[in-house]
């Protein structure tokens, strides 16, 4: 039964032999159609050169792949010995990572190349978009100072107010010193006042106007067509947009504010007070003192709050780089597994063809070993056998001798390497003569 056996699977082997040759050629010349499909998104230069240079690539890396794998196939399966098939396991690893590297990654950008730029685009347009968030929030910040400066401004403008018409500091009605200091302040405070309501309608201007090209930039990247031309003009975009992002890290109001709030106390200049009495020109000054300790507390927290604006972390510069299918294909490479393992199984499948007929011939090997000389040889091998000995009779040959001898060189062969045939396919048992 084992002879049975061993000889279904050597019928086996010759059988598929043509199968194996076909496959490595459809799988050989499938890696050269999506090696220049790669080649020709990653070469620059004339139509005409790139499609003679994609082809002439394409076409060696198919004819390396079925050599390599049809090297492999012939000479793998036979090698039995551990060190000799750990060495042909290394070639094999050897040559695996160089098809990897010269043509599957090809493979995967012309499986996935558009796909991977695609991304890219959407990524991009997510930073610029956080980074336009940033440089409004940013150019707005200064806004939140408004509610704080229209108060000061109210309070002074109110104090003047009440002094004139009642004197509530000095005691004394009418539009004296103090009043004309209170209101000093108060104008110092609104001209602030309205330089950051100024600044906010530019700083909605210049955010409208970063969202429409953030549109413009959206549609390009899930437009259909060819991604190149979309690249093209997602780059004219990105400039466009870039310019608004730096015209808003200008906007900003907040160093103005802290300028202005340094000079309410820095350029603090009280004037003379103008009482006729001692008594109440002394009021005056003291009422002075009272304004100025005021103003000088009211620049302290305008101050502070201005520096904790000018803080806060600036928008970092970013530049568009645009990208072949390839380079993209190998940047979001983590994104794209299913493409990866399609164009890596391409190349890498014959390898499994290879092992199954290292397993067949490896089991054809342990039979045919567990059988005795009498079982292994075939009818056409015994009439061989009695033709060499009647002719060797004939000769006068010792045969007892001669089976000797070859019974020692069998035994030297067993001994050393147990290399077999190199032929993929095992050797056919002969079929006797006919009857």
């Amino acid at each position: 039964m084992a002879l049975g056996a061993s000889h279904r699977l050597q019928d086996g082997v010759a059988a598929v032999e043509t199968m194996t040759r076909f496959a490595l050629a459809v799988l050989a010349l499938a890696s050269g159609v999506y090696t220049y499909l790669g080649v020709r998104s990653i070469l620059d230069g004339s139509p005409t050169a790139v499609f003679f240079a994609a082809i002439i690539y394409s076409a060696s890396v198919s004819v390396a792949i079925y050599a390599f794998w049809s090297y492999m196939a012939r000479f793998y399966p036979h090698v039995t010995g551990t060190a000799a098939r750990s060495a042909m396991l290394g070639v094999m690893a050897l040559g695996c990572a160089m098809i990897i590297a010269m043509s599957s990654w090809l493979n995967a950008a012309a499986l996935a190349g558009s796909a991977a730029l695609e991304q890219h685009l959407a990524e991009t347009v997510e930073d610029y978009t956080a980074d336009l968030d940033q440089a409004h929030q940013n150019a707005l910040a200064a806004q939140s100072l408004l509610p704080d400066i229209q108060r000061a401004s109210e309070r002074f403008a109110r104090l003047a107010e009440d002094e004139r018409q009642n004197g509530a500091l000095t005691g004394t009605t009418g539009s004296g010193s103090v009043v004309q200091l209170l209101s000093q302040m108060s104008s110092q405070l609104n001209e602030l006042e309205t330089g950051i309501t100024a600044s906010r309608e530019r700083v909605t201007t210049l955010f409208d106007q970063g969202r429409a090209h953030l549109e413009t930039m959206r549609k390009l990247v899930s437009a259909p067509g060819a991604v190149a031309p979309r690249s093209d003009e997602f780059s004219a975009e990105v400039v466009a947009l870039s310019g608004v992002i730096t015209a808003l890290e200008q906007t900003s109001i907040a160093p103005s504010v802290k300028r202005a709030a340094e000079d309410l106390s820095l350029g603090f200049i009280a004037p003379v007070a103008d009482g006729r009495a001692a008594e109440l020109a002394e009021r005056q000054d003291q009422v002075m003192e009272t304004i100025r300790a005021s103003v000088t507390a009211q620049s302290e927290v305008l101050s502070q709050a201005a520096d904790e604006i000018l803080a806060r972390e600036p928008v970092p510069e970013r530049r568009f780089v645009p990208l072949s299918s390839a380079e993209a294909v190998l940047r979001y490479a983590a994104d794209f597994i299913p493409a990866w393992a399609g164009a890596i199984s391409i190349d890498l499948l014959p390898a499994v063809l290879v092992f199954i007929l290292a397993v067949v011939h490896g089991a054809i090997r342990r039979q045919d070993e567990r059988l005795p000389f009498a079982q292994r040889i075939t009818a056409a091998e015994l009439l061989e056998a009695l033709e060499v000995q009647r002719a060797l009779s004939d000769r006068g040959v010792d045969l007892a001798e001669a089976v000797r001898a070859a019974e020692a060189e069998e035994e030297e062969r067993r001994a050393g390497p147990n290399v077999t045939s190199l032929d993929m396919s095992a050797k056919a048992p002969r079929k006797g003569p006919p009857a």
